[in-house]
């Protein structure tokens, strides 16, 4: 299990329950990365998408005590994601979001893909900073590239000792 998201400077991942930044090459990334995959998100991030449904072209799991609609595959807990998620290809799981999902699930993820906003986007959520997170160690980065007015790097973050699930 892999994560994906992009943080501004203050690891901020959202605000008002969508994106901060309009970043086509990001956007490209993310979805020539998770086309073909599971992705795995809270019931917020399902309902920031487009009419609030689940991405195209991808098995979409949704941690929730309540059912998350069609299209979507809802778990109510992590022992029956885990159980959900053993059926696929360890690396063609993604956690996309939001803020609880990432610090529930970053201890279980091999490795984080970041793309690091050079800007504030004045978020109002969260991920966990993994520059100071003693359990990731970062693998690569990207020099900066300029991405709709922004500067961005793409940067890959390995957990030194996942925990099994």
């Amino acid at each position: 299990m892999r994560a994906i998201f992009h943080a501004d400077k203050k690891w901020g991942i959202g605000k008002k329950n969508g994106l901060m930044f309009s970043l086509p090459k990001d956007m490209k990334f993310f979805r020539e990365t998770t086309t073909g995959k599971t992705v795995v998100m809270g019931l917020n991030t399902l309902r920031s998408f487009p009419g609030g449904k689940p991405l195209k072209n991808r098995t979409n799991i949704v941690l929730s005590p309540v059912d998350a609609g069609e299209g979507a595959l809802t778990v109510h807990d992590l022992e029956e994601l885990f159980k959900e998620v053993k059926k696929y290809p360890e690396e063609d799981v993604f956690v996309i979001g939001g803020a609880s999902v990432f610090r529930a699930l970053l201890p279980y993820c091999t490795e984080a893909l970041v793309t690091k906003v050079d800007a504030d986007g004045g978020a109002d959520v969260f991920a966990p900073d993994l520059d100071v997170d003693p359990a990731f160690a970062l693998a690569f980065e990207s020099e900066p590239e300029e991405d709709n007015g922004f500067f961005i790097r793409f940067c890959t973050y390995r957990n030194l000792s996942p925990k099994p699930y």
